[in-house]
């Protein structure tokens, strides 16, 4: 009879290749999720009977939503003002004279804020100016 006390094995978790296989898991759901691009900017633009379309190279667009708010090639402003407007024109811009400023103010936008855009314009020395307006539902041609 063998009364000694038998030395026991300690069991170990080796958690290692849990490790290994939950971050293979992580990495493999980063690389796979998409993500969806919405455009942050909804204008509902004015309905006029005739379009022309402009080049898209020589091109500066101002967006106005219906809160008055200003964007200027899809980057928003900081305020609303006059001065503000100006100077992201210009930053914008960068001396080129030629370009074609389109205005695409939402239809419930205040009026103000179209004349300070055109003023802006005018100011940051751009004189082709238009307006983005959309058909309307009934238009012929269409």
């Amino acid at each position: 009879m063998n009364l000694k006390p038998h030395a026991k094995d300690d069991v170990d978790i080796n958690l290692t290749p849990l490790i290994d296989v939950v971050f293979l898991l992580l990495i493999f759901f980063m690389v796979s999720t998409t993500f969806k691009q919405e455009s942050s900017i909804t204008i509902n633009l004015p309905e006029a009977s005739s379009e022309k379309p402009v080049a898209q190279d020589n091109l500066v667009e101002i967006s106005i939503d219906e809160q008055g708010r200003f964007f200027i090639n899809q980057a928003q402003v900081v305020n609303t003002r006059l001065v503000t407007v100006k100077r992201a024109l210009e930053k914008v811009v960068a001396g080129r004279k030629n370009l074609i400023v389109v205005i695409s103010a939402d239809g419930k936008t205040p009026h103000q804020s179209v004349v300070t855009a055109m003023d802006a314009a005018r100011q940051a020395g751009l004189l082709n100016l238009s307006i983005a307006t959309r058909r309307p539902q009934n238009a012929p041609g269409k």
